[in-house]
């Protein structure tokens, strides 16, 4: 269940991802550093306002909603809360622009705004198709807007330089077309009859949610507003680059593997009891592991290679010392959403999530202030990690208190010989050639560390490996 939801998910996230990579080559090099810098911030202040506004409705809806059949009921209760709830997400974000961005507060408060609000109907008509089972359908309308979130505002820079809001408005404008294709696939699927559930157990799901979001400000954002607040947008834009870098392949993985994870989970919490969910996130676990591990490997062995070729001079900055430090952030960070927190969303107590997130954002604070000052875009990165790891060590003693989810030691273990091999393999690779164009460094490692990966895997993991590879196989319709 798994490998197959992952492999239907993986190409939509994937191709998500790349866009967003394509356009920080072609944005980095076009528009002007501090452009970018703030055009990162609209992201950070935005995603971070969405998370307490409309993303816990996601994971509400997912978990009371059902699946298969989704009616009209259900659909207009929580558009109805969507509305309100995105207006208040506004004006609190219309606030938040005159503290990250005085001088543009402007420009800064139209785009968050507008960001906002076609973010808030994509995510609702996403998140029906989800309990609609309509995966493919969801992984096509993904690439869509993955395509379009790289033409337009690639066409915005050229037609409009130098102004983040252009290009801001411009990728919100994809994020909108692909949302309301999305809803109209959803309301014609709809079946007539009332909402599965009322607005007490939406909020009693939610309210805890968006204290979690406000609780987590310090942990998702924090180490970004006091960089810009400490230093400039320019040294905002530095470590965003690294940090899209460094985050977008891991992510990419994670999220494909939890995007059909986490409604099988739910399924099987409520059909067969906690602790079928607890084995099925151990599985999770080992699956995370065995996938980004090698991957964070690769990005840590090869992230010279990686800047020299995708970002001009003015970004590489410590690119060394940026990504092993951000790998670390966003494994710890997957591991803490993806399966111990999952465990307290399907034992629906989300007000023990807080207590997940307060020790991180209080470690990323305290470490934003202490570090980022004397290192500036290094003691970002610290800051990022130590709160990530705050994070998942609480996180994994609440779920443990909960259902003990089975630590998939073994995994863990083989995972991480296998990455170290991995890196150093791909390091030696691109080594040996030296003063060459980074594309070729670049290949050469990645060839030599992917076959090293593939190599062991088949080693270590023979009937997994076997069973992906008839997967991958029946995707691509090979006989």
């Amino acid at each position: 269940m798994l490998l197959r939801s992952t492999l239907i998910y993986a190409p939509a996230i994937l191709f998500t991802r790349l866009s967003a990579l394509l356009l920080l080559v072609v944005a980095t090099r076009l528009i002007d550093q501090t452009e970018y810098g703030l055009l990162t911030l609209v992201v950070t202040v935005g995603e971070l306002t969405d998370s307490a506004v409309t993303n816990w409705l996601r994971i509400a809806l997912l978990r009371l909603g059902g699946k298969d059949e989704v009616s009209r009921g259900s659909l207009m209760l929580a558009g109805r809360v969507l509305v309100v709830t995105t207006l208040v997400g506004i004006a609190v974000s219309v606030l938040a622009s005159g503290v990250v961005a005085p001088e543009r507060w402007t420009d800064f408060s139209i785009a968050v705004s507008t960001y906002l609000v076609v973010g808030a109907v994509s995510r609702l008509a996403l998140t029906v198709l989800q309990m609609q089972q309509r995966h493919r359908t969801y992984a096509m309308l993904e690439f869509g807007r993955a395509v379009l979130q790289l033409i337009l505002p690639v066409a915005a820079i050229l037609v409009v330089k130098d102004s983040f809001l252009v290009v801001s408005l411009a990728a919100s404008a994809a994020t909108l077309l692909a949302g309301l294709a999305a809803l109209r696939l959803v309301l014609a699927r709809t079946i007539d009859g009332p909402a599965r559930f009322s607005h007490g157990e939406l909020f009693a799901l939610g309210i805890p949610l968006i204290a979690l979001a406000v609780v987590g400000f310090g942990l998702n954002s924090a180490e970004r507003v006091l960089l810009k607040l400490y230093y400039d947008a320019g040294a905002v834009a530095v470590f965003a680059a690294a940090y899209a870098l460094a985050r977008q392949p891991i992510d990419t993985i994670a999220n494909a593997i939890n995007m059909g994870g986490f409604p099988e989970m739910v399924s099987r919490f409520d059909r067969d009891g906690p602790a079928a969910a607890a084995a099925f996130l151990s599985r999770q676990m080992a699956l995370l592991a065995r996938l980004s591990f090698p991957v964070a490997a690769l990005l840590i062995a090869l992230s010279t290679d990686i800047a020299d070729l995708l970002l001009p001079a003015d970004y590489h900055g410590p690119v060394g010392q940026l990504f092993p430090l951000i790998a670390l952030a966003v494994i710890a960070g997957n591991f803490a959403a993806f399966v111990f927190q999952n465990m307290i969303h399907a034992h629906k107590r989300p007000w023990l999530l807080i207590l997940t997130a307060l020790p991180g954002s209080a470690v990323t604070i305290v470490l934003s202030i202490l570090a980022i000052p004397p290192l500036a875009e290094v003691g970002a990165a610290l800051a990022l990690a130590g709160g990530a790891l705050a994070s998942l060590a609480a996180a994994v003693a609440i779920a443990q208190w909960l259902t003990p989810i089975p630590m998939a030691w073994r995994d863990l273990a083989a995972s991480v010989g296998i990455a170290v091999a991995t890196g150093i393999a791909a390091f030696i690779a691109s080594a040996l050639l030296g003063e060459a164009w980074p594309l070729f460094r670049l290949a050469a490692g990645g060839m030599a560390g992917g076959l090293v990966f593939l190599g062991l895997n088949a080693l270590v993991h023979p009937h997994e490996t076997r069973a992906l590879a008839g997967k991958v196989k029946l995707r691509l319709g090979i006989a």
